[in-house]
């Protein structure tokens, strides 16, 4: 394995390092005040961005997109990790979960949300079904030509600025094994906003991720064509599992953007703060976190490209995935906290970064998969090849 940067993958990360120093960082202080991103800033970002050549980064050159490797992409996705994830998802990594779109799907959804002409969400989750998505209660029931949809969805990501949502819902049920319980079975739907029996509503405050903004999705016999069925029927979470990796990996990237950022902070604040007659990054209480946080650091940055290098050779697992997403997001957790600690009362104060990315980083040991899902996942790994 070389994670060794070329001058092409440099040039990449120099591209988007610019682009987020000049067009997001300076919007920080408004959306974390305001809770908002202004829609004529939305627009002007999406624009800019298309412009720069860095907008659906993630999709294929023959699609429109900018073509990136995995491993390529993670390390755009740190640099994007500097900056809250308000501003930085603007410049779209549309959903994997849509190079399932077939047919007429493809111009339909996939070619405009590639180039930034419609917005996609994604809807799993349910007041009663988080880490269980079988236990989802939301149902798409075939009748004739349609899908008729009926159910509740929350904690649905920048719904209230996308065009159609990724819907996954029941559409019938399997036998158990081994005499267990029936099994749902899921199926996913490409469901349009101004559908009749679509409702967005808003959905809750949330201490992560100011300006980023959850919804609440109802379905009230919403009538959705079979023909936006994506991928097979029942088969919902074999296309769900495109998307589950590639998201795992862009979360633990970011989470390395934003422990940069708050090690740089931490870093040269021992450097510089005196106290006692000297650089309090003097004292061992001090300079034994910074120690550790580049540490913790290291093992992440090592986990997560170990992972974007298996994924680009269409070689990592669900486990590579789970460990590179437990293994950064728990780190950033320790990071942001040492840091606060080191900058003391000033750590708190939102004259600086750290009290906002360390609110931030609270969420991202929960959502897509939280760290007890993920280590389910690398135990089952170990597991079951034993018969186990």
């Amino acid at each position: 394995m070389d994670f060794s940067i070329d001058d092409d993958q440099q040039m990449v990360v120099d591209t988007v390092r610019a682009f987020v120093n000049r067009e997001l960082a300076p919007h920080e202080d408004e959306v974390e005040r305001t809770g908002q991103v202004r829609p004529e800033l939305v627009q002007q970002i999406r624009e800019r961005s298309l412009a720069a050549g860095i907008y659906a980064g993630n999709m294929p050159e023959e699609l429109g997109g900018g073509g990136l490797d995995d491993l390529t992409l993670s390390m755009a996705e740190r640099v994007f990790g500097w900056t809250g994830y308000a501003l930085q998802y603007i410049v779209a990594r549309p959903s994997n979960i849509l190079r399932a779109c077939a047919g007429d799907q493809v111009e339909e959804y996939l070619l405009p949300t590639v180039r930034g002409e419609r917005v996609e969400c994604l809807a799993m989750s349910e007041p009663g079904a988080g880490s269980d998505l079988r236990g989802m209660t939301c149902r798409a029931e075939r009748r004739g030509d349609d899908y008729v949809v009926n159910g509740t969805k929350h904690f649905i990501s920048h719904a209230d600025l996308a065009d159609y949502v990724i819907l996954f819902a029941a559409t019938g049920t399997e036998a158990g094994a081994d005499g267990r319980a029936p099994r749902k079975l899921i199926s996913s739907l490409l469901v349009d906003f101004d559908t009749p029996g679509v409702e967005r509503l808003p959905g809750y405050n949330s201490v992560s991720n100011r300006g980023y903004h959850n919804l609440i999705l109802n379905f009230d016999d919403a009538r959705v064509p079979a023909a936006n069925l994506l991928g097979s029927e029942h088969r919902g979470f074999d296309v769900a599992n495109e998307w589950l990796g590639s998201t795992r990996l862009q979360v633990a990237s970011t989470c390395l953007g934003r422990a940069d950022r708050a090690l740089a902070v931490a870093l040269d604040w021992a450097a510089n703060r005196k106290q006692f007659g000297q650089r309090i990054g003097r004292f061992q209480g001090v300079s034994f976190k910074l120690a550790d946080m580049r540490l913790r650091l290291a093992e992440a940055e090592l986990m997560t490209y170990r992972a974007a290098w298996l994924s680009a050779r269409g070689e990592m697992t669900d486990a590579d995935a789970a460990m590179a997403k437990l293994s950064a997001t728990e780190m950033l957790q320790f990071v942001s906290d040492e840091a606060i600690q080191i900058l003391g009362g000033m750590g708190l104060m939102d004259e600086l970064p750290l009290e906002r990315i360390w609110r931030d980083a609270r969420v991202d040991r929960i959502w897509d998969g939280t760290s007890e899902i993920q280590r389910h996942i690398v135990s089952r790994d170990m597991l079951r090849p034993l018969g186990s």
